[in-house]
């Protein structure tokens, strides 16, 4: 279980005078927020309050500098002194401000313990401004409050970004800004610093929760991290409360799943919030809200399993802290002699069981001693067997099998009968002529009227054969057909009237009439009503509509194309035309 320790931070040194008779009033906010019980919610312990100066622009013009700077120097000395007796009790610090210019004594209590630890601290920053102006992209400073991200990442005057010769307290790649606005004055300075942001937009998109764990992976190189809140990162509706409200924020619900997430780790070493103004807030709601915020966001850090980080210093006792220089980039050890800690991890816990890991830094912050590990033993291998060659066999080449001859065609008939259910097309013995027949006969329909080519090429059909064929030799034709036939064209009802049945090379007994033979063999066609059978006859003249068609006339069939059915209408029966033929 980690301990919280809340400790005041009432400065309002950072920030611009509202009028020219009045002060900021965030310098109250801590008392506001105390007045809500927040240290009995928390139950946290209470670690006193570090006043600040007066508030006392004097004569300050644009282009002084930073107003304030040497009263907001030694104030933060004094606040990154109260912050490490705070860590070094193993407690979580929570500091409330207080405008955003307490962050460059957090920063400065921050770089004090990397160098500590020898290792880095990083910086997760939750504002609604990016608090990037200084010197190289703007006319003048003046308001530290305004500027406190540019100063603890080295940017700006020197009596405040290189307090204690320490330049720059976070480095650029150890900073995650989350929750300013799309339209943010710097935000391609913080993208050409190498800074990476999550804005409002992108935050709502991806979630708190989410944003919260991305920060995390953006700081795996760090031994631990400083989290910053300024509530104006929450929308104007929901918290006016700001000395400058920018709408496009956050809501309490999701700052409260943002908070619960950053310090849901071991490596989170403390929490600050900033530029809450209760003379904007006459009823204390909004230091409500705050306080149960607070009070819902770090309850991980109170939790019976949180784990605190124990970073125990590696200097001597009585050293004093002096300007020193941020350790560099250490040499990464032989591959072939890995070291392992001898002794019980005493300060930052081992970096492999979270996000953050520097193995180089946390040896050090440890006071780990390295001790090489003997090579293994070499595993004897038995040498290689010579393998002869490999002797290429030759395979027999297969035979090619023999590809049988055609065999003739046999002298059955070709008309077939088949049953119901079948298909009613008769197997026709493949002739190279045939294509050429059946388009011979197509065009041959196209010349006499619809009645008699629908006559011709049915006959045709239903008999197996198209309208002129040559038969190979030794092949019969069907009995009742003449070899005169072949190529003769049909003349309507006619052509099934003939009395000649001759027969070629026929071996079936004598022949029947045609008509009663079809109908003994496919039977009558299905759309045909129960005996009776209708056709549409054409306004040709060489129809003869008294004349009874002999019985094998087949009907027009709707779904033959260019024979009624949709494509055009058949034409109706009438004076001038044919009348229907029908078989009883």
């Amino acid at each position: 279980m980690r301990r919280i320790a809340v400790l005041d931070a009432p400065s309002n040194l950072g920030l611009r005078p509202p009028t020219s008779t009045s002060v900021p009033g965030c310098a109250k906010a801590p008392g506001a927020l105390r007045d809500h019980e927040l240290i009995a919610r928390l139950g946290a312990r209470d670690a006193g309050c570090l006043t600040p100066s007066r508030y006392d622009p004097g004569d300050w013009r644009p282009g002084d500098g930073v107003c304030h700077a040497g009263a907001i120097a030694d104030y933060s000395m004094e606040l990154a002194d109260r912050i490490g007796g705070i860590i070094d009790q193993g407690e979580f610090p929570l500091v409330l401000g207080g405008d955003c210019s307490i962050l460059l004594g957090s920063a400065l209590a921050m770089h004090r313990l990397g160098e500590s630890v020898g290792g880095r601290i990083g910086l997760v920053f939750v504002d609604g401004h990016s608090d990037f102006r200084h010197p190289g992209n703007a006319s003048y400073v003046g308001a530290a409050a305004g500027e406190d991200l540019a100063l603890v990442t080295g940017r700006g005057q020197a009596d405040l970004a290189a307090i204690e010769g320490r330049r720059p307290y976070f480095r650029d790649i150890d900073v995650v800004v989350l929750g300013i606005r799309a339209h943010d004055e710097y935000r391609l300075d913080l993208q050409a610093a190498g800074i990476v942001t999550r804005p409002v937009p992108a935050l709502r998109v991806e979630g708190a929760a989410r944003t919260a764990q991305w920060a995390h992976d953006q700081l795996t190189d760090c031994a631990g991290y400083w989290v910053h809140v300024d509530v104006d990162v929450l929308d104007p509706a929901v918290m006016p409360a700001v000395d400058a409200p920018d709408p496009g924020g956050i809501a309490f619900a999701e700052l409260e799943l943002l908070l619960a997430g950053l310090v849901d780790t071991p490596h989170c070493l403390g929490v600050e919030v900033t530029v809450f103004d209760p003379d904007y807030d006459p009823t204390g709601s909004y230091a409500a809200e705050i306080v149960g915020t607070l009070v819902a966001g770090l309850a991980p850090v109170a939790a019976p399993d949180a784990v605190p980080p124990r970073l125990v210093s590696t200097r001597s006792a009585g050293t004093e802290r002096g300007p020193t220089a941020m350790p560099g980039p250490r040499a990464v050890p032989p591959a072939r002699q890995p070291t392992v800690s001898t002794v019980a991890p005493r300060g930052v816990p081992p970096l492999g069981m979270s996000a953050f890991a520097q193995p180089s830094s946390a040896a050090a912050a440890l006071g780990a001693v390295p001790a090489p590990i003997p090579d293994p033993a070499p595993i004897p291998v038995s040498p290689l067997i010579p393998v002869s060659p490999l002797i290429p066999v030759s395979s027999p080449v297969p035979t090619p099998t023999p590809v049988p001859s055609l065999i003739p065609v046999s002298d059955e008939p070709l008309v077939q009968a088949v049953g119901p259910g079948s298909d009613r097309r008769a197997p026709v013995a493949a002739d190279p002529a045939e294509s050429s027949d059946r388009a011979e006969s197509s065009d041959r329909a196209e010349s006499f009227d619809r009645a008699e080519s629908f006559d011709r090429a049915e006959s045709s059909a239903r008999a197996g054969l198209p309208a002129s064929v040559e038969l190979p030799e030794g092949v019969g034709l069907p009995e009742g057909l003449e070899a005169s036939d072949r190529g003769a064209s049909f003349d309507g009802a006619a052509s099934f009237g003939r009395d000649e049945s001759t027969s070629v090379n026929s071996r079936r007994p004598e022949p029947r009439d045609l008509s009663a033979r079809w109908s003994e063999a496919v039977g009558p066609p299905a759309s045909a009503g129960p005996g009776r059978l209708r056709r549409h006859s054409s306004p040709a003249t060489g129809l003869r509509p008294a004349e009874t068609p002999s019985a094998g006339v087949l009907p027009a069939d709707d779904s033959v194309p260019g024979i009624g059915g949709p494509d055009r209408e058949s034409p109706t029966p009438g004076p001038e035309t044919g009348s229907a033929a029908e078989i009883a």
